[in-house]
């Protein structure tokens, strides 16, 4: 099989965790904090750039990622919504990488996130020819997704928390999925209990 071709991808970690009631991009996951977790995880698939938007609380935030290969935006309108974000990440992937074709939409609060899932959205966009191919679990659609470039003045107009998910409804005859083994989005103090009581990757 033909190596699967790089894409940016762009991580949303400027949440105030509101739910969480503290940052939950600095929970512990094993011997690390969460966001670092993912992003590490998300090194090992075809990706780069990876841009990773911070908004509150980035001072606290930041060096957890002292070290690694990553781009860091900071969202300082956060507080809008996850919209924002998206809008951050586009700009700054255009900036660093302005011929892209597409790009991966990830969220930092997905602990289970590997980059075997990152690798077979890569391989379904070349297999497919489609131009948005979401995650899928219990039969709906979900980031991480790759969106082609002619969805980036779209993804720029988001606004509010609901991120890029409407585009799967908008665009749904363009649509494929892959299938997400298990889902775990830690949002509240319950959910990491959950994640931590089940947990099996390193």
């Amino acid at each position: 099989m033909a190596e699967t071709a790089s894409c940016p991808l762009i991580l949303l970690a400027a949440g105030e965790s509101r739910r969480m009631g503290k940052s939950k991009q600095l929970l512990p996951v094993g011997d690390k904090p969460l966001l670092r977790h993912v992003v590490e995880h998300v090194l090992g698939s075809p990706v780069t750039p990876i841009v990773v938007v911070l908004g509150a609380n980035a001072s606290e935030i930041r060096p957890c990622l002292d070290g690694l290969p990553v781009h860091i935006a900071i969202n300082e309108g956060w507080a809008e919504g996850m919209g924002s974000s998206v809008r951050v990440g586009v700009d700054a992937v255009q900036r660093l990488a302005g011929g892209a074709t597409g790009v991966v939409l990830a969220l930092a609060d997905q602990p289970g996130l590997s980059a075997g899932h990152i690798r077979r959205i890569l391989e379904a966009r070349a297999l497919d020819g489609v131009s948005i191919v979401a995650s899928r679990f219990e039969g709906k659609p979900m980031p991480p997704a790759f969106f082609a470039a002619g969805h980036f003045p779209a993804l720029r107009e988001l606004r509010g928390d609901a991120g890029a998910r409407s585009l799967f409804q908008t665009h749904a005859a363009e649509v494929a999925g892959v299938e997400l083994a298990g889902l775990y989005d830690l949002d509240t103090p319950a959910d990491y209990a959950d994640y931590l009581s089940r947990r099996r990757d390193p």
